[in-house]
């Protein structure tokens, strides 16, 4: 296992636990979220009836992945459409940056996409000289200051007010009018604009793919998803095969369900639907329309009986607002495109031989992601899935040897009275000498990550022996 994304994890993960107003600013942020999200989930008769519902709709997706998606195909290409199966990263890149230089393409504006973000579209574009505008707020700001996204839904969200502010004034004073946040919001607005009316493409994601309609689903609370699908001559909408819906009647359960789960919003403010370039009699749209169905390892993952349920993800984020761990270290931590528990169990999957392995480890299997999940991911067992084939590929059995002797500790009250008095000695004598956390340190494949344990000044029978009976 390449030791280099673990070690820049734990340098990040560090300095980001550290700083206590990024800190708080993230922890305001999700708590926000954790309120709407409350409230959002009392619209439902049955919430729990509808998470059901909607890992129903994603596992049938998924157990019959090719015929949904060469059903989808097959409708996009009868109203003109084009659709281009991309295996790889590269292939999806070149076929986009191919077509984009064949029509003499020079300014292209893009709406959210966390697909574009993992295949690295926007630098292999501008390598060819295209200006690439991103159009979702967050999105910009993040672009402004050459940042990946912080989460799947808001990538902006370790950013104060005044830090945003600061970027526009340094990236584009010329627009500034106050900076206060609807006037911010303004200066964005006004470059923006500009983007739009002189692109000849724009490029979005797809939160689904409707097979039965031969539909793209978008769902944006900006008005720059449509801007971005309508205003440019050409419209490129790059998604996961793994995005694929069997109807079109399934979206009346899993718009609402994405929606609260990510947001707290009954529904997100513009949901779209897209089947082709611009028909006879029609006032607006793009003359030409391309979907790319990327796949990019998740064919290997859909082999994977243990591993398919990852590709019923939906990309709402509620696994990383109730993740413990991502609430201290934030998104740019992962150094993934995909953060929090999904993308620790996705990325290792997607990118095997990347060193990835560590991130399942960055858990602390409370189980609140599961919990959180609105189509009823298993992400606790799939961390553990990731810790067990993480170990079996680097050989390491230390954490096993570990838990087969508490195992038989545990198993007998004298010997578990025993090694309690010897560990709490240990520790003593490793403090005492100075050496816990050294390379001398027993105990140092743990402590080497985590502070040592304090001592307790007794044991808990010892106070149960004067308090138990009070």
């Amino acid at each position: 296992m390449s030791t280099i994304p673990l070690q820049e994890f734990l340098r990040r993960a560090t300095e980001k636990c550290a700083d206590l107003t990024h800190r708080a600013t993230i922890q305001r942020n999700i708590d926000s979220y954790d309120v709407a999200v409350a409230k959002g989930k009392q619209r439902f008769s049955d919430w729990e009836a509808a998470r059901s519902r909607c890992s129903e709709i994603k596992a049938e997706a998924i157990a019959h992945l090719d015929r949904y998606l060469e059903q989808f195909e097959g409708k996009v290409k009868e109203r003109g459409g084009h659709v281009f199966w991309a295996e790889t990263a590269e292939d999806a890149r070149q076929y986009i940056a191919g077509l984009a230089q064949s029509r003499g393409v020079k300014t292209i504006v893009k709406s959210k996409s966390m697909v574009t973000e993992e295949i690295h579209l926007s630098g292999a574009l501008e390598k060819q000289g295209a200006a690439v505008w991103e159009t979702d707020l967050g999105e910009y700001i993040v672009q402004l200051r050459n940042e990946p996204p912080y989460h799947i839904v808001t990538p902006a969200m370790h950013l104060t007010r005044v830090q945003i502010a600061q970027t526009f004034r340094e990236k584009i004073p010329s627009e500034m009018n106050g900076e206060e946040p609807p006037q911010l919001v303004a200066a964005a607005r006004r470059k923006l604009r500009k983007a739009f009316f002189s692109a000849e493409m724009g490029i979005s994601g797809a939160n689904f793919l409707v097979a039965d309609a031969g539909m793209v689903a978008i769902s944006t609370n900006e008005g720059n998803g449509r801007l971005t699908t309508t205003l440019p001559r050409i419209h490129v909408a790059i998604t996961g095969i793994e995005k694929i819906i069997p109807r079109l009647s399934d979206l009346a359960t899993l718009w609402p369900v994405l929606a609260t789960a990510g947001t707290g919003q009954p529904i997100t403010t513009y949901s779209t639907l897209i089947g082709g370039p611009r028909q006879p009699g029609e006032t607006d749209g793009p003359e030409e329309f391309h979907v790319v169905l990327l796949d990019n390892g998740r064919s290997q993952v859909l082999a994977s009986r243990e591993h398919r349920e990852m590709l019923k993800c939906i990309r709402c984020g509620a696994c990383l607002n109730v993740c413990p761990v991502y609430r201290q270290i934030g998104g740019h931590a992962y150094g993934t495109t995909y953060q929090g528990p999904i993308g620790s169990v996705l990325t290792p999957n997607l990118k095997p031989s990347a060193g990835f392995e560590h991130l399942a480890f960055a858990s602390s299997l409370c189980s609140a992601c599961g919990s959180a999940c609105p189509v009823r991911i298993n992400l606790p067992h799939q961390l553990l899935l990731n810790r067990r084939d993480a170990m079996a590929k680097t050989g390491q059995s230390g954490s096993r040897t570990m838990f087969r002797l508490f195992r038989w500790t545990a198993m007998s009250s004298v010997r578990f009275r025993v090694m309690g008095w010897l560990s709490r000695k240990g520790i003593s004598t490793a403090k005492a000498l100075g050496i816990a956390g050294s390379k001398l340190d027993p105990m140092r494949p743990w402590t080497q990550y985590r502070n040592g344990p304090e001592v307790p000044t007794q044991t808990f029978r010892e106070w149960w022996r004067t308090h138990g009976r009070q």
